[in-house]
Parts: C-alpha cells; structure tokens; sequence
C-alpha cells in the first residue's frame, strides 16, 4: 500500500491537472448546454447567452475543483473574490472577442465559444493553481487528516 501512496505523491501535480481537466469538462458541458438552450430556445442575444452560460460553469467549476482538485481550506469568499478578479478581466475581453468573431466576421458561434473555453482552461487552471489557491494548495482537513503539505 505504500507504493500507491509514494505513487500518487510524486504524481500530485500530474492528478491536479487531470482533476481540473474532469471538472472542466463536466463544467465545458453545463456552459455549451445552457448556451444552447439559451440562445437556440430563449434566443436572447448572443452575448448574454455566453455570460449566463459562462457564470454557470464558472460555479460548478469553482465549487468542484476548490474541494477535489486543490483541497484548499482557503476562505471561500476570499477565493471566490480572486476568481471574480479574474473573470473581471477574462469576460469582458472574450465578450469582445466573441461579438467581434461571431457576430461581426460571421465565425460559426459555437466554434468562438470552444475557443474561448480552450483559453478559459489553460489559464484559470494557472490562476487557480498559483494566484488563488498558491499557498493553500492541499490544505483542507481529509478523511484521513490533514493534507500532507510536504509534497506540494
């Protein structure tokens, strides 16, 4: 049983990213369904189809990989606060790119939304990883006691 443990150990960084891919997926899934249904079925427009879709995904996600993929303790309106930042910045600037790709060059909408959910992951995995959750990474209290600090 000891090998397992020295395995996933030494791996941790490797799982992280896995576990942040899952949970983007599951979250990818909630934002193209809810944009679909939004902008297909309720034909609102366009870009706040994308921003009620991208919150949506933004709380599953946040929620998901606070608890599994960092194991943080860290205050959550402290965290939820540095997301915020970052979507303060990011959404606008997709919005943008979005009505700027969709709506002005004609780009197919669904294929700008997967562009911007590509850049969404790559770099709230980073911001997540090394802005919010940087010192507290593997902090939260287990099953099995505190999280083992020493390996991350």
């Amino acid at each position: 049983m000891k090998g397992i443990k020295e395995f996933f150990a030494s791996h941790r960084e490797t799982l992280r990213a896995v576990k942040f891919t899952l949970f983007s997926i599951s979250a990818g899934i909630i934002q193209i369904v809810s944009f679909a249904l939004l902008n297909e079925l309720l034909h609102l427009p366009y870009w706040l189809s994308y921003l009620i879709a991208l919150v949506l995904s933004v709380l599953w996600n946040f929620t998901l990989n606070r608890r599994y993929t960092f194991r943080s303790d860290e205050n959550v309106p402290v965290a939820m606060f540095k997301v915020a930042c970052y979507y303060a910045v990011f959404t606008p600037l997709t919005t943008l790119l979005e009505h700027q790709l969709a709506d002005r060059l004609g780009w197919n909408e669904y294929l700008v939304t997967a562009i911007n959910m590509a850049l969404n992951f790559v770099t709230e995995f980073l911001f997540q990883r090394y802005v919010v959750y940087g010192k507290s990474v593997d902090s939260a209290v287990s099953p099995d006691g505190p999280a083992d600090k020493k390996a991350s």
